[in-house]
């Protein structure tokens, strides 16, 4: 039952604002303050779905209000109630965050929809951060082990700014989670996360997927388009596997890293872009430099922080934790119950060779979770693991 509260300080506006609401609903749940530091107090000890506050009140007014129920619940939409005099000061609320405003005398039908649109942003908003946490999960780094303590410790600082990082590690071993940590726990994770994988674009079609071409361009350019750069524009690009990058692809590349700004295949106009670039490789960038194939002018671009993830093979201790998480996330996935695995089944796990890194691990839980018993012996792992 959505819960609504009204701060008024006038108890006849108050009475016909809830006369009005509980008429047309008699499912929502109407609470009354009659000034904003009441008005406050309420809010702090409950929670609301949606405050209708008066602009003028004694004490602390409507913008006072506004301004802290911003600090302290910034989730709660609020409707802001105007007299005539107060409209310059109501559309000055809506740039503070104000959902909307309504002049008095309330009328009807523009209270009752501005109350119904209001609930349902409050609505989105839960499902949107619910949303969140599923992609927050869906990318969430398991390890305690020193090197992903030391990678975390890294993330939380390097997160916040806009500096350039350069992930590199060995096929499998979750470059892509770091990427997203650090465009989730950053200040563009309301933006775009745009990944593109250098390596699986052919070379003659790299620079029309990152930059776009205009119609024209080349013989299938049928009409104009927009590339990755654009589309991650206020948010985050995850260049994967940059080494496989051609050389022509590296120079625009940096020059969108000099100036902010592209040209479209075809196109000598430019595009202003705010894009932060993070970039990963299974290669040794070095050597690549040294045999002509990669920039050593884009390299340094790159590697303002560079984050090295450590093969599974050198973080042998988190091997449990990896499995206890990818079993409960397979049993969820294949709606069956979760298996455990003994402990001598997960000791002889952590002796194996794992050339395929954490991507050969979840391989192998999920063999064991179909295959083997209610719970995971030893004997399974010689059966269905065997290297």
């Amino acid at each position: 039952m959505p819960k609504i509260l009204v701060i008024e300080d006038e108890a006849a506006i108050r009475r016909v604002l809830v006369k009005i609401l509980s008429e047309e609903n008699d499912k929502y749940e109407l609470e009354e303050a009659e000034d904003g530091l009441v008005g406050i107090d309420k809010i702090r000890k409950n929670d609301y779905d949606l405050i209708l506050c008066d602009i003028k009140m004694p004490k602390m007014d409507g913008v006072e209000v506004l301004e802290a129920v911003k600090k302290i619940k910034p989730e709660i939409p609020m409707v802001m109630i105007s007299g005539h005099g107060d409209l310059d000061t109501a559309v000055n609320t809506m740039r503070l965050g104000a959902f909307d405003y309504i002049s008095k005398p309330p009328d009807l039908n523009r209270l009752l929809n501005t109350v119904r649109h209001a609930l349902d942003r409050k609505e989105l908003v839960i499902e949107n951060k619910i949303l969140k946490k599923k992609v927050s999960k869906k990318y969430e780094m398991i390890g305690d082990s020193d090197a992903i303590s030391q990678i975390k410790d890294i993330i939380d600082k390097v997160a916040p700014t806009d500096a350039r990082v350069l992930i590199t590690g060995p096929n499998g071993t979750g470059k892509e989670l770091v990427a997203h940590w650090l465009h989730q726990k950053s200040d563009r994770a309301k933006g775009p996360m745009i990944e593109v994988n250098c390596a699986a674009i052919p070379s003659e079609l790299i620079e029309s997927e990152l930059f776009g071409h205009v119609k024209g361009a080349f013989t299938s350019a049928a009409k104009d388009r927009a590339g990755k750069f654009e589309a991650a524009n206020g948010g985050t690009i995850f260049l994967d596997e940059i080494g496989d990058m051609s050389l022509s692809a590296q120079a625009k590349v940096l020059r969108a890293l000099q100036e902010s700004r592209i040209q479209r295949v075809g196109s000598d106009k430019d595009i202003k872009v705010d894009v932060r670039i993070v970039a990963a490789t299974n290669k040794d960038l070095k050597k690549e430099i040294e045999d002509g194939k990669f920039r050593e002018d884009l390299y340094h671009r790159l590697a303002v922080i560079l984050v090295k993830v450590p093969a599974l093979n050198d973080r042998r201790d988190d091997i449990p934790l990896l499995i206890n998480h990818f079993s409960a996330k397979i049993a969820e996935e294949q709606g069956t119950a979760n298996k455990t695995f003994s402990k001598k089944a997960i000791n002889l796990l952590k002796e194996y060779d794992w050339t395929g890194n954490i991507r050969e691990l979840r391989n192998v839980v999920e063999r064991l979770i179909i295959l083997g018993g209610t719970e995971v012996s030893e004997q399974d792992v010689k059966l269905f693991a065997s290297k």
